[in-house]
C-alpha cells in the first residue's frame, strides 16, 4: 500500500462514502477519493455533474450528508485531521465564484491589496502590507504578467484581468493544497500562456492541484491523474500521456493559436445599407479614474453580427455596457441609440436588448428559480417584484427549453452550477425575441457539447435573426454569420470591418 511521505509539508486529502445534496437534488453518491502530495489532478464532467460543489467540499466550504460509513480527512505532516477547519488555511481556491464575490460584496481594493490578502490568508485585508510583502506581491503580479496593474482598483480591471490578480492572491497563499476551477476562464491568448506557465513551475514541488477544465488546451503541465464527474461518481485513472503531450504542445507557444473557424466569411456589401443600429462618435469612457475607451468611432448596421475581440483590458466589457446603459460616455463624445432619444430613460431600448456577461450573471439573485430569473428579464428587471402570471411563465418556460434548461425551470439560481446559470442567462437575453445581443464572453463555463448547442441556437433558424454583438477570446466561437469584427488594444479601434482572412489577427 502507497504511503505519504511523513515529513511532507503538502497536504492530502482522503473522501470516503461522500453523499451530498444540493436543493434537494444529488450531487455525489458514496463518492471515495484519495489526493496524495505530489498528485495533480484534472477533473472532468458535464455542466452541473457538481465539479464546483466537489471542490468546495473538498475546501470546507461545503459539508456532506451525515451518514455512515461518510468521512472527509485530512494528511499534513504525517498527522490527519478530521475537520477541514484545521487545515481551511492550507487550501487555496481559485475559480469565478470566489470572484463573483468582490463584485457582490464590493470589495474594491487596489490590485496589490487584493494579492496581499493572499499573504494574510483572508478574504479582505487585515492589516496594511509591510515594504517586504509588497515586493513579495509586485513580484507575484510581474510574475502572471500583470505588474502594471498593480495600483488599479480591482473592480475596475476587465474579467481576464481580474482572474490573473486572483491567481497571483492564490500563489501568494503559498498553500499545500490548490484547487482551480476553470482558471482560464475570460484569459486572452496570452494570459492563457502565461497563467499555463506559471502553474507549470509549481510541477517542480510536491504542491498537489486539483483543476476543473471543460478544455484539452487548459490543462497545466505536469498533470499526473484524471477524474471524470458523472451522475455523483468519480472515475479516477493515470493521466493519458498522449493527452499530456498534446497540452504540453499547445503550451510551448507564447500565445497558442486560435482553431481555425469553419464557414466565417467576409460581411456582404449589402450590410450597409440597412438601418444604423448603434453608432459611436469619439466615445470615450472612464472607469474607476481610467479611461477605458478612448475617441472610438463605430457604427453597427442592423442584421450584422460583430464578433469583439482584443487582449484582456482593451475594453471589450466596457464597450457592450456602455452599449447596453451601464457606463457613459463622456460630454464630448456620443453614442446613438435607434430609437431612443438622449436624456430619456433607456428602459425601452433595453428592452429590446438581451444581454449575456459574467457580471450580471453574478449580480442576479441567488434565492429566485430560474423561471423568475428569466421572468426578471422579460420585465427589464435584476428580480421579480410580484408573482409572474401564467403568460409571463409559459415564455419563460419556453425559452429554458430552447436553451435546453428546461429542467431547471424550478430550481433556485444559487445551487445551479456556473454552466447551469450560463444557460439561463441565455434564456433571460432571448425570452423577449430581442432586436439586439450583447454578448460578453457567452460561453464562459460551458462544457463542449452545451457551447455547441447554444453557439447553434444563435444561428439556426428557432432565432429571428437579431443584430449580435459579441466578446470573445476564443475563436473557434465566432459564429458562422459572423460579417463583421471590431479589434480593441487598449481602448483604441485596431481594425473595424468585414471579417478578415482567417490568418489575421484574432
Amino acid at each position: 500500500m502507497r504511503r505519504d511521505p511523513p515529513a511532507t509539508p503538502y497536504l492530502g486529502v482522503a473522501l470516503s462514502k461522500i453523499h451530498l445534496e444540493r436543493g434537494g437534488r444529488r450531487v455525489l453518491a458514496g463518492l471515495d477519493w484519495r489526493i496524495r502530495p505530489g498528485e495533480r489532478w484534472v477533473l472532468q464532467g458535464d455542466n452541473g455533474a457538481g465539479k464546483s460543489q466537489l471542490l468546495k467540499l473538498i475546501a470546507g466550504d461545503v459539508w456532506p450528508q451525515p451518514r455512515a460509513g461518510t468521512r472527509r480527512r485530512y494528511l499534513l505532516r504525517g498527522q490527519w485531521h478530521e475537520q477541514p477547519l484545521e487545515v481551511r488555511g492550507e487550501i487555496a481556491y481559485l475559480g469565478s465564484e470566489r470572484q463573483d464575490r468582490y463584485r457582490h460584496y464590493e470589495w474594491n481594493y487596489r490590485a496589490l491589496t487584493v494579492v496581499g490578502t493572499g499573504l494574510q490568508r483572508g478574504d479582505i485585508p487585515m492589516a496594511p502590507l509591510t515594504q517586504a510583502e509588497r515586493r513579495r506581491c509586485l513580484a507575484l503580479l510581474r510574475r502572471v504578467g500583470i505588474a502594471g496593474l498593480a495600483h488599479r482598483r480591482f473592480l475596475a480591471l476587465s474579467h481576464g484581468e481580474q482572474r490573473l490578480v486572483l491567481l497571483a492572491r492564490a500563489l501568494a497563499w503559498r498553500p499545500k493544497l490548490l484547487l482551480l476551477d476553470e482558471p482560464l476562464n475570460g484569459l486572452d491568448p496570452v494570459n492563457r500562456a502565461r497563467v499555463l506557465h506559471a502553474l507549470a513551475g509549481l510541477a517542480r514541488s510536491h504542491l498537489p492541484w486539483i483543476c476543473a477544465t471543460h478544455r484539452l488546451d487548459e490543462v497545466p503541465a505536469g498533470a499526473t491523474h484524471l477524474a471524470r464527474l458523472a451522475d455523483g461518481r468519480l472515475r479516477r485513472g493515470r493521466w493519458p500521456r498522449a493527452a499530456l503531450a498534446r497540452a504540453v504542445n499547445t503550451q510551448s507557444a507564447k500565445a497558442p493559436a486560435e482553431p481555425a473557424v469553419a464557414k466565417v466569411g467576409p460581411g456582404s456589401a449589402k450590410r450597409t445599407l440597412a438601418a444604423t443600429v448603434l453608432r459611436l462618435r469619439r466615445a470615450a469612457v472612464w472607469r474607476e479614474g481610467t479611461r477605458a475607451l478612448q475617441a472610438l468611432d463605430w457604427q453597427v448596421h442592423e442584421g450584422e453580427c460583430w464578433v469583439v475581440h482584443g487582449p484582456n483590458g482593451s475594453g471589450k466589457s466596457t464597450l457592450l455596457g456602455a452599449l447596453h446603459g451601464e457606463h457613459a460616455v463622456i460630454a464630448a463624445g456620443t453614442l446613438w441609440r435607434a430609437g431612443h432619444l438622449p436624456g430619456e430613460p433607456l428602459d425601452d431600448f433595453q428592452r429590446r436588448v438581451g444581454r449575456v456577461s459574467p457580471e450580471l450573471q453574478a449580480a442576479l439573485p441567488r434565492a429566485a428559480t430560474a423561471v423568475e430569473t428569466v421572468v426578471a428579464g422579460l420585465r427589464n428587471a435584476h428580480a421579480v417584484d410580484a408573482r409572474p402570471h401564467a403568460g409571463e411563465v409559459a415564455q419563460a418556460l419556453r425559452a429554458l427549453r430552447l436553451c435546453g434548461a428546461a429542467a431547471l425551470a424550478d430550481r433556485r439560481y444559487g445551487t445551479l452550477s456556473y454552466g447551469q446559470a450560463r444557460r439561463v442567462l441565455f434564456a433571460r437575453a432571448l425570452v423577449a425575441g430581442p432586436d439586439i445581443l450583447l454578448l460578453d464572453e457567452p460561453c464562459t463555463g460551458l462544457d463542449g457539447r452545451t457551447r455547441a448547442s447554444l453557439l447553434a441556437l444563435l444561428q439556426g433558424p428557432k432565432l429571428r435573426a437579431p443584430t449580435i454583438i459579441m466578446a470573445t477570446h476564443h475563436r473557434d466561437e465566432w459564429l458562422a454569420r459572423t460579417t463583421h469584427e471590431l479589434q480593441l488594444r487598449a481602448g483604441r479601434v485596431l481594425y473595424a470591418g468585414p471579417v478578415r482572412g482567417q490568418g489575421a489577427a484574432p
